[in-house]
């Protein structure tokens, strides 16, 4: 066996209702004093409330940072930290979607550690110790709150990637009851891209990628794909959303440890230059990406097939990798997501410009099974357009 390491969250609670223990939590893990990271959005909508609720009831005072937004640039992680520096906290609770939990992991390390941003960019260049963090997500996407990785926007543009670790937090609450409100496209792209995170950590190219992760992706992907549509089109049922956010999470644990690749490297420059939502970014480009590694993938795809549709399980195996590129697709647009690059305002001159772009995430693209050139880049948007 090829010698690899795993690692992932201390422990996770995954309990409809759980929010309800939060206070508990922060007092035994973090101490008196926390910093909670949210959106304005969850604040608006109430759905921090609980959380508010049960660390008032533990005696456990907070500061609300409530001004994360999607893909967050770096003045919102100064402004965290700012507000983390003047109230002296013991540690730190990320609650809502990956961009919060991103954020509250960089405020963890960079308060913990007094390192810099500028010089934990990268991979393992954090070297001091975070303070405590407790994740908690409210979308069944990301699995941010099982991986060592923070993404920010640098620049206009730009994104960024803080990989060690130390992001790695203490506790994952899952709380199935906090996703019970996600719109329906929200939804829809959160699981899609948790799928995503799936394929490409079991078809990874990394030198890491491991049985373990391997078979959380499998389970990852049975999970995600045999409860999708009935999240989105019933989303009170808290079946379905609990079985959602542990396949999101046993996502996040295996690319984690297995990284994603081309997908992601093409979706960021999308998110990054025309604000669009992560997961839909990702949803975007994905059945392009299998298809230009179908060649180097098909015996992997034709096993991940029958995970995610079991009914593909009689056919052989080439045509499994067909059908469930094809599927994935189908899937996409059943679920009411768009389609195309155009839908979300690209427009063709834009295209040259993604793929020079998506060319500086090689932290991404050396994960890829088939190498990537900028040529190929452009063809896959030109695909997707």
């Amino acid at each position: 066996m090829t010698a690899f390491t795993f690692n992932t969250t201390k422990s996770v609670i995954c309990e409809p209702g759980a929010i309800k223990r939060l206070g508990t939590l922060a007092r035994e893990q973090i101490g008196a004093r926390v910093l909670l990271v949210t959106d304005p959005g969850l604040v608006k909508a109430g759905i921090i409330d609980p959380a508010i609720n049960s660390l008032n009831e533990a005696g456990v005072h907070y500061e609300l940072f409530g001004d994360v937004v999607a893909d967050p640039p770096v003045s919102v992680v100064e402004a965290a930290l700012a507000q983390a520096r003047a109230s002296s906290i013991d540690g730190v609770i990320g609650f809502g979607g990956g961009s919060s939990m991103d954020v509250a992991k960089l405020i963890a390390l960079l308060i913990g550690s007094g390192e810099k941003l500028d010089d934990v960019y990268g991979v393992g260049q954090a070297k001091g110790q975070r303070l405590p963090l407790i994740q908690i997500p409210t979308t069944a996407g990301t699995g941010s709150e099982v991986t060592p990785i923070s993404i920010i926007t640098v620049g206009d543009t730009e994104k960024k990637g803080v990989v060690a670790p130390q992001l790695l937090p203490d506790i994952a609450l899952l709380d199935a009851e906090l996703t019970l409100g996600l719109p329906a496209h929200v939804t829809a792209a959160t699981g899609i891209d948790a799928m995503v995170h799936a394929i490409e950590s079991y078809t990874s190219a990394s030198a890491n990628n491991n049985p373990v992760s391997r078979a959380l992706a499998r389970e990852a992907l049975r999970l995600l794909g045999a409860n999708i549509e009935t999240a989105v089109k019933d989303g009170r049922n808290v079946r379905a959303r609990s079985d959602m956010l542990l396949g999101a999470m046993l996502a996040g644990q295996a690319f984690a440890n297995s990284p994603v690749a081309a997908v992601h490297a093409l979706a960021y420059p999308i998110g990054g230059i025309f604000h669009v939502p992560h997961g839909l970014s990702n949803a975007l480009v994905l059945p392009h990406v299998m298809r230009f590694n179908a060649k180097l993938c098909n015996e992997s795809y034709a096993v991940l097939a029958t995970d995610a549709f079991p009914d593909l399980a009689s056919a052989p195996a080439e045509q499994r990798t067909r059908e469930f590129i094809d599927r994935m697709e189908a899937l996409s647009a059943d679920l009411g997501l768009e389609q195309t690059l155009r839908e979300v305002g690209v427009t063709e001159p834009d295209l040259p410009v993604l793929a020079a772009d998506a060319m500086k995430q090689t932290r991404l693209l050396v994960n890829n099974p088939r190498e990537v050139t900028e040529a190929d880049a452009l063809a896959i948007y030109q695909a997707a357009y």
